[in-house]
């Protein structure tokens, strides 16, 4: 259901309440009728009771809780209420004496003033009762409203965040990329134009395919695979790179491009030119989680090699709190002996 029908259904449901106790409270004066003394005149007058109750209401609920009420400008708001409720409650008091006076053969008016002031207090109470109500139910819609207003601008807030994390890490993606196809075309220029060739592939995939808040596993692990594939083509064959894949669904959803930086940090850092290195990279999913378990040999870079200045990892430690709030996990570290980085992340669907 969409947010507007929603919205809509329970603008026409409070409409419906609201018509649904009008007609209660103008229909009620019929009650004190029995058997043929029923007069629509009669009748029509006694509505003027349901009539000031519904001035009073609407009053309040539109006009006065608003503007004053809800605005902290209590004083003025009790003030008006206490001569609108006493200055409707004489004249109803007085116009329910001439209606008697009229239908009611046997009706005697009260002479002595603390029965009149009596039944005015207690007809301005009645009032008084719509009033509050209609001060608490303005109350209950603001703060609805205001609520409603700030989840609103949160989750606008954070989708421009996310938005901004997934568009910082097309240009990061790239420039690790880039600086591995500059280094291939040193000494080997047809892997070089195979690498631009698989590059070619993954920016597709970004471009067009990456655009949507989420995509299927099946696509991210094409994903990963084709930036293996391309990682490869630079490396020496003793380097030990596993990608294997365990995935019951393939069609579950998940957000974009969210394990990449954990595989080309694996690349970064887990590859040596002179010792045995080795990357091993596992993908399981299912209904319930998704599970990306990277495993590496530790070659971390030196203090004057500043590029990526971890910016990938920041990103994917945002981009996990955005997109699945209390729903991950994230294990990550180095062995005892420092010679082996192990990072795993469980997402619960």
């Amino acid at each position: 259901m969409s947010k507007g029908s929603y919205f809509d259904i329970n603008k026409n449901l409070a409409g419906a309440c609201h018509m649904a106790l009008w007609a209660f409270l103008f229909l009620s004066p019929l009650t004190y009728w029995r058997g043929t003394g029923f007069e629509f005149p009669h009748y029509l007058m006694t509505c003027m009771t349901p009539l000031f109750q519904m001035i009073v209401f609407y009053l309040n609920y539109i006009i006065l809780a608003p503007k004053l009420f809800v605005a902290g400008k209590h004083r003025y708001d009790l003030l008006i209420n206490v001569m609108l409720l006493l200055t409707l409650g004489t004249l109803l008091h007085y116009w329910m004496v001439y209606v008697n006076t009229i239908y009611v053969p046997t009706f005697r008016t009260q002479s002595d003033t603390i029965g009149t002031i009596s039944y005015i207090a207690r007809d301005s109470l009645n009032l008084a009762i719509f009033a509050g109500g209609a001060t608490a139910l303005a109350l209950a819609r603001r703060w609805v409203t205001t609520d409603q207003k700030l989840k609103e601008s949160e989750a606008a807030r954070v989708k421009t965040e996310l938005s901004n994390l997934r568009n910082q890490i097309n240009p990061h993606f790239l420039l690790n990329t880039l600086n591995n196809i500059y280094a291939l075309t040193a000494f080997d220029t047809v892997k070089a134009q195979e690498a631009i060739q698989e590059l070619a592939k993954m920016l597709r995939h970004i471009l067009y395919d990456y655009q949507q808040p989420t995509v299927t596993l099946k696509d991210e692990v094409e994903f990963l695979q084709n930036y293996v594939n391309l990682m490869r083509i630079r490396l020496p064959q003793s380097v030990d790179v596993k990608f294997d894949v365990d995935c019951s669904r393939t069609d579950v959803e998940i957000a974009p491009m969210l394990f990449i930086s954990l595989v080309e940090n694996a690349f970064k850092h887990g590859i040596s030119s002179t010792e045995p290195s080795f990357i091993h990279i596992h993908i399981s999913g299912g209904e319930k989680e998704v599970v990306c378990n990277i495993s590496n040999s530790n070659y971390p870079k030196t203090g004057t090699d500043h590029s990526g200045h971890g910016i990938g990892l920041q990103q994917v430690q945002r981009r996990l709190d955005i997109s699945y709030p209390d729903r991950y996990e994230w294990e990550r570290g180095t062995t005892e002996d420092q010679r082996i980085y192990n990072s795993k992340i469980t997402i619960y669907l």
